[in-house]
């Protein structure tokens, strides 16, 4: 017979065991949203591709989707991925401005690989979404393909100040720009192969948003109080704008996946098109790629070819994962 003080013992053990697996899942998923969190800063990696590769897509989803039906579970499935995003959203904001600095015609040929390397993932769902339509018309895709090339170019050289000259300051009309700004880039880093720092780039706001948070953890660091109060009116409604973006948009986009897939990734693939051009441009114009030299331009070359490299081997390791009917 068993003693009640060994089926105590084996209770305590059992116990023990499943709180460090629970622990390990934790700490496995952090470190998982800490690369989230980091595509998620790089303008032309996927968020959502990459959270595809680690295999979270679908947790990630399914928990924001039942938050409110189901919200301790919901919340405590969220909690280690959103850390390890912060985490990684706030080191790279550091990173990412000192490597286009010092190396901006490198990083622009890393970011335009990263995004080269996606192009034949949304063609592919750009075939899959139009096999599975009954009702499909090839002239509407080319027109929201040119119509939606057209305006993101527009956006690129219309807006032809520095970002430098953006003063993310706490004005009514700021505020609700920034909030919007926020909704637009949740809405895209949700859809694999998009990614929504580049949305955020061609709209004008990237660098903005990234000085925003840098200054924001200096005033911390700092303990001012005032100058931490000024960003968190800047990345209070940016934050809002994307919890809202994720929640609501994203089921539009869901649906638009859903019943008119072809012409949704014919938006999407005008929008990746256009972005090697925003980069270089934008780069230009916040760091001057003037006198780039010939060791820096082979650097380039071939920092773009391993980053296509490596963005095919990235979509390959998630390909199981990664339909249209699961965006």
């Amino acid at each position: 017979y068993v003693s009640d003080c060994q089926l105590r013992g084996g209770y305590h053990i059992f116990n023990i065991i499943v709180k460090e697996y629970e622990n390990l899942n934790f700490l496995v998923d952090l470190i998982k949203g800490v690369f989230v969190g980091i595509a998620n800063v790089i303008p032309g990696v996927s968020g959502g591709t990459m959270a595809v590769s680690f295999g979270i897509y679908d947790k990630l989803l399914n928990a924001i989707s039942g938050l409110l039906k189901s919200f301790k579970k919901s919340f405590f499935t969220l909690l280690p991925i959103i850390l390890g995003m912060a985490i990684g959203i706030v080191g790279f904001t550091y990173i990412i401005p000192w490597l286009l600095a010092n190396f901006p015609f490198a990083t622009s040929c890393a970011f335009t690989g990263l995004i080269i390397g996606g192009i034949p993932a949304i063609l592919r769902s750009l075939k899959d979404g139009w096999q599975s339509e009954e009702k499909k018309s090839l002239l509407v895709n080319i027109l929201v393909f040119l119509i939606l090339l057209a305006v993101a170019m527009a956006m690129v050289f219309l807006n032809g100040d520095s970002e430098s000259g953006i003063a993310l300051t706490a004005s009514a009309g700021m505020i609700v720009k920034i909030f919007f700004m926020g909704v637009i880039a949740s809405a895209t880093m949700v859809i694999p192969g998009v990614s929504g720092s580049l949305v955020l780039m061609i709209l004008g706001y990237y660098f903005g948003v990234i000085n925003s948070v840098k200054q924001f953890v200096e005033a911390l660091r700092a303990l001012n109080l005032q100058g931490m109060l000024n960003q968190l009116f800047i990345l209070i409604p940016f934050a809002i704008g994307c919890v809202l973006g994720i929640f609501f948009i994203s089921k539009l986009i869901s649906y638009l996946l859903k019943h008119f897939a072809s012409a949704t990734f014919s938006g999407i693939f005008a929008l990746v098109a256009s972005s090697p051009i925003s980069i270089f441009y934008k780069v230009n114009q916040e760091y001057s790629m003037n006198g780039t030299s010939v060791v820096s331009i082979i650097v380039g070359v071939v920092l773009l070819v391993a980053c296509v490299a490596l963005t095919l081997f990235m979509e390959k390791l998630g390909a199981p994962e990664s339909t249209v009917s699961e965006s």
